[in-house]
């Protein structure tokens, strides 16, 4: 492994982790909770990603970013909060980007169906809030990031199966608390 500061080691850098941060920080998010936390956490696995790009294999990078980053945010969590204590605060910026990334065939929405919108949008985001941390983290990679078992697996170190597993029982949990919170007047 050559000197940090190498030309091609910046190179495999910006190569390898830059069209990833995103993603990085999208999960840094989920699992932290909290947006300044994320960029904690994000700024931490891009120095150990930089620390280590020599020892990059090269199959899978957007797998093995997200490695870093999930070993960056439990480090982190360790660190600054208890195992028990996680919340989610940066539910505007979640409520701005989907109302900006409306269907644009359904018109401007209305102000009922905006209302309904975040309120639905809230009531999603308290349930993933509320799943166990390994949950969480497997359904965020899936529904969220878009890996495929396999990559969950690789990125998780955990079996297939238990990918599997960990994914049915994080919806199940989801359907079944968000079935409960639902208002049971609708007319």
């Amino acid at each position: 492994m050559g000197s940090l500061g190498s030309d091609q080691d910046q190179a495999r850098f910006k190569s390898v982790v830059l069209p990833h941060l995103a993603d990085a920080y999208a999960l840094a998010r989920w699992l932290t909770g909290s947006r300044a936390d994320a960029e904690d956490v994000v700024q931490e696995a891009c120095l150990r990603a930089f620390r280590g790009i020599g020892g990059f294999s090269g199959v899978n990078a957007r797998a093995w970013l997200l490695t870093i980053v999930r070993h960056a945010a439990y480090t982190w969590l360790g660190k600054n909060r208890s195992a028990v204590l996680l919340t989610v605060d940066d539910l505007e910026a979640v409520e701005q980007k989907q109302a900006r990334g409306g269907d644009p065939e359904s018109g401007p929405a209305t102000p009922e169906a905006a209302l309904i919108a975040k309120t639905d949008a809230m009531r999603l985001e308290a349930a993933i809030a509320e799943l166990p941390m390994p949950f969480r983290e497997t359904l965020v990679l899936r529904d969220v990031q878009g890996l495929d078992y396999r990559e969950i697996a690789e990125v998780t170190k955990v079996p297939i199966g238990t990918v599997m597993s960990r994914l049915a029982r994080a919806r199940r949990r989801l359907i079944a608390s968000i079935g409960t919170d639902a208002p049971r007047d609708r007319s």
